[in-house]
Order: structure tokens, then C-alpha cells, then sequence
């Protein structure tokens, strides 16, 4: 069930587990003289409720209309103390808080010694972790507590200390500079996809350059090389260049695969590396390792490998099933893939509620692809209008434009050209507003513009001569992108031979070495 997001203590209420509730109870229960509770009263009427309303809380409880707010907070904080101890959201990460915040207590009672040994072993478990700024937050504290504390190894210490806070300080800044590079390279990829041409590229590789900060690979940590691979990974997937995408990609999920521990305490990066992986073989074609990278994830997830909460899980659905998706199109059984796609369309219900609007509408551009290649052409349409009539998406303008050029072909396959002219126009327009305009865009539509002016018994030659003039741009460093979206060629192919989509791919596939 989609969570109504308006109301965030309902949206809480609703993704708490049946565990979870239990443990609130009890939780609230231990206190004392809450059975009553105006707080419990609300947590019971929410958990029962489909939608939130204040109306319905004033008939419900004794809560008067000026203690809904303050119960509501209340409420709130009770709810997410009681989830800080459930040990399913326990890692080492609130361990280290846990240990400082002891600590801290030890601390303000003056047993200075006991602090310092606790937060000894929390900074070392800090370091090996790669929690640098918990660890560079403890070495500060450490050196407050010094002062106070006066040892005649103080001198020591002290050089200790101090050389101690400026590696890790060091360390922060280089991990701070290399995580916003990534972000900033990923919101280019969202905002205006691949480069188009060697001017972009050229500004991509100085903008890359200005921002990368000077590094010895050998003295860096786990953390810093992770989020360096995941900015190469990006300078790659926007130049195109996927070889180079593999190969970061690679070099990430290796990381984990050398500190498997680190699965457990970092479970949104490894799935994020394993899908960054998987999308670069899928470019690149790389089938059998595609399929045993896919497998492995298959296996991360059924076996426990990855911590699964419902962030994890909600990853691990889209991670899965969008390189699910792309093996059936390698391998071109799109007759075969629909009944996966009944499945995932009931799945996808299940998780729209934390799913954002963007990944629903990839999943239906790949669900049209996955009909247009089985030659249903209308319910290709059919999710392809789901795309072209949402207004409210703003990103992967690349997504929106390749929509409309599939539209315009499955519409022509199915036959349905009493408006295909209106289309052509609406579409090259949208292109133009866009910037997308590329030579196999427009050649396409050049071609489907004039198919009203070709005889019957002329239109395998004409078939056969866009593919020769579309043939040229399968490896065009900046023109391919539109093959990716859109197996135009094998389209073309089906017409000259006068056979299924799919068949042609299959034939292909088979002639692939990887």
C-alpha cells in the first residue's frame, strides 16, 4: 500500500514491521503509566487507520484539538527512541555514537580515565570502518579530555594526538571533495544524460579535472577510493566511454569483495556498485559476466550478505529487477520476458510508496521496450503515454525524448497513422525544445515523415537505406546513445527480412563471443 506522505508521523506508523510495533509497546509499556497515554492512543488509532485525519483523532481519543500537535511529536520521538534500540538498526556506525555518548557521560562525572578508554577503542573501530568523521570527532574530544587529564605522558600524547587529527581532517576534506564531485557529475547525468558532441566532452573532462583533488591511490582508505571510483564512474558513463565504466565499476564492487564486512556497514553503496556493474555490461554487451554478476546479487540478497531494511529492500527490488529486465533484452526473448513483466507491474504496485516518480517511468519506458519487441505494439503505447503525458517529470530529459521517438514507431508498427503526421511534428518539436536532436533521431523521423510518399513495392529499399545510413553511427562515440534506448538496426532488420524483432536479436546474441 502506497504511504500517504503528507502526514510524517503516519508514514512512520505505516513502515513500522509487525516487530517493530511490538517492541514499541513494550518499549512504551516498561515506562510506566503510559497504558493510557494520550501518545498510545494515537499510535493505536494510526496503526489501524488507511489515511490520516485530524477529524477522526478528536472523535477516536481524548486528545483535545491543542494537544494534537505536541502528542503528535511526542509520539514521533517515542517511536524513533524505541526503533534506536531494535538491534535491526544496529550497526557499527551507532555502535561509535553509542561508545562516544558514554563517554561523554563518564566524562561529565570527572572519571577522565574511563572516558579515554572507551573512546580508544571507539576511534580504532571508527578508522577500520572508515567512519573517518566519527573518528576525527573522537580524536577532538580526546584532546579536551587531555587537558583536564595529565599524564606524564602527556608531551606524547599530545604529538599523538595532534598529527592523529590532521590525518583524519585531511582525509575528510579529500573524502568531502571526492563525494560532492560524484553528486555534481550525477546531477549533470540526470539533468542534460550523455555528452552529444567533443565540445561537451572536452567541458565534462575539464570540469571533471578542476574538481578532483590530488591523491596517492596507496594512501588511501576504503571510503576515499570509493567515492573516487564512483566519480570516474560517472566522468566515464557521461562521455560514453562504457569500457571505462566497467572498469570503476568493477574496481568498486572489488573494494567490497576485499572488506566483505563492509556489505553490512555500507549495504546502499555495495547495491549501488553492483547496479552500476551490471548497467555497464548491459552497455558494453558483456552477457555471461552480466549474468553471473546478476546471479551474485540474486544470491547477496536471499542470503543475507547485505543488510535488508526497508531502504535495502526497496534498492534491491529496483537494483534486481531493472538488470532483470536487461538480460531479457540481450538475450532478445521479449515473448518469453512478458510474463516477468505481469509480476513486476504487481511489484511495482507494492513498492510505489518509496519508489520516486523517475524509476517508475524507467521501468515503463523498458516494459514498452519489452512489448514493442514482442510486437505488442498498442500496449507499448500504452506505457509509453504513462511517460509522455507526465508533466511533473523533470529529469533524464534523455528518457522523455527516446519515449517519443519509440511512440512514433510503435504507432507506425500498429498501424495506427491517422495521426502519425500530427505526432511527427508534436515530436520533432519536443526534440527541439530539449536540444536532443540527433542525426539518428532526425533521420528517423525524416523517414517516418515520408513514408506516405513511398510505393509499397519500394519500401524494403527505402528499409534498407536507412539502415545503411543508421549503420554508420552503431559506434559513433556520441550518436549510439540513441541504439541503447531503441534497437533501431534490428528493427530495421525485421522489416528487411520480414521477420520478429526478437528473432533477429536472438540471432545476433548468438553470434556474440561474451
Amino acid at each position: 500500500m502506497a504511504i500517504d506522505q503528507k502526514d510524517s508521523l503516519f508514514s512512520l506508523v505505516k513502515s513500522l514491521s509487525k516487530s517493530e510495533k511490538r517492541q514499541f509497546r513494550l518499549y512504551v509499556g516498561r515506562l510506566g503509566g503510559n497504558a493510557d497515554a494520550n501518545f498510545i492512543s494515537l499510535f493505536n488509532l494510526l496503526d489501524k487507520v488507511n489515511a490520516y485525519d485530524d477529524k477522526l483523532i478528536l472523535e477516536k481519543t481524548n486528545i483535545k484539538k491543542q494537544q494534537i500537535s505536541n502528542t503528535k511529536a511526542h509520539l514521533y520521538r517515542q517511536i524513533l527512541v524505541s526503533l534506536r534500540f531494535n538491534p535491526v538498526h544496529q550497526n557499527v556506525r551507532t555502535q561509535i555514537r553509542e561508545q562516544f555518548d558514554f563517554a561523554t557521560i563518564l566524562y561529565n562525572k570527572g572519571l577522565y580515565k574511563q572516558s579515554l578508554k572507551i573512546l580508544d577503542k571507539a576511534k580504532d573501530s571508527a578508522i577500520n570502518n572508515g567512519e573517518n568523521n566519527l573518528a576525527y570527532e573522537i580524536v577532538e574530544f580526546e584532546k579536551i579530555i587531555e587537558s583536564q587529564y595529565i599524564t606524564r605522558s602527556m608531551s606524547n600524547r599530545a604529538d599523538e594526538l595532534t598529527i592523529q587529527a590532521k590525518e583524519l581532517s585531511l582525509k575528510n576534506i579529500r573524502i568531502s571533495k571526492l563525494s560532492n564531485l560524484s553528486l555534481q557529475l550525477y546531477s549533470l547525468m540526470l539533468k542534460i544524460g550523455y555528452a552529444k558532441d567533443n565540445e561537451d566532452s572536452k567541458m565534462l573532462t575539464d570540469y571533471f579535472q578542476k574538481r578532483l583533488p590530488k591523491y596517492e591511490l596507496s594512501e588511501l582508505s576504503f571510503t576515499e577510493k570509493l567515492y573516487l571510483y564512483k566519480a570516474y564512474l560517472w566522468h566515464s558513463l557521461i562521455k560514453q566511454d562504457f569500457v571505462s565504466s566497467f572498469k570503476y565499476a568493477q574496481k568498486w564492487v572489488d573494494l567490497f569483495d576485499a572488506k566483505p564486512e563492509m556489505k553490512k556497514q555500507n549495504p546502499v553503496f555495495y547495491l549501488k556498485g553492483v547496479n552500476y556493474l551490471a548497467e555497464a555490461l548491459y552497455l558494453i554487451k558483456y552477457r555471461k559476466k552480466f549474468k553471473k554478476v546478476l546471479e551474485k546479487l540474486d544470491f547477496d540478497i536471499k542470503n543475507n550478505i547485505i543488510v535488508l531494511n526497508e531502504n535495502t529492500k526497496t534498492l534491491a527490488f529496483l537494483y534486481y529487477n531493472q538488470n532483470k529486465l536487461s538480460l531479457y533484452f540481450l538475450e532478445g526473448n521479449f515473448t518469453e520476458g512478458l510474463d516477468f513483466v505481469q509480476k513486476l507491474l504487481v511489484e511495482i504496485k507494492e513498492y510505489e510508496g518509496n519508489i520516486d516518480a523517475h524509476h517508475i517511468m524507467v521501468f515503463y519506458y523498458r516494459i514498452a521496450c519489452m512489448y514493442f519487441g514482442a510486437g505488442d505494439n498498442e500496449t507499448c503505447i500504452f506505457y509509453l503515454e504513462k511517460i509522455i503525458q507526465n508533466k511533473d517529470l523533470k529529469m533524464r530529459e534523455d528518457l522523455l525524448c527516446f519515449s517519443r521517438v519509440l511512440n512514433l514507431v510503435a504507432h507506425y508498427e500498429a498501424g495506427i497513422d491517422y495521426n502519425i503526421e500530427k505526432l511527427i511534428v508534436s515530436t520533432y518539436k519536443f526534440l527541439l525544445k530539449m536540444n536532443d536532436l540527433h542525426k539518428v533521431q532526425l533521420k528517423m523521423i525524416d523517414f517516418l515523415k515520408n513514408l506516405s510518399n513511398i510505393y509499397p513495392q519500394d519500401l524494403k529499399k527505402e528499409f534498407i537505406k536507412l539502415h545503411a545510413e543508421l549503420k554508420k553511427y552503431e559506434d559513433h562515440p556520441f550518436e549510439r546513445r540513441a541504439f541503447l534506448y531503441l534497437d533501431i538496426l534490428s528493427w530495421l532488420e525485421s522489416k528487411i527480412k520480414n521477420e520478429p524483432v526478437e528473432l533477429i536479436i536472438q540471432q545476433k546474441e548468438k553470434k556474440l563471443l561474451k
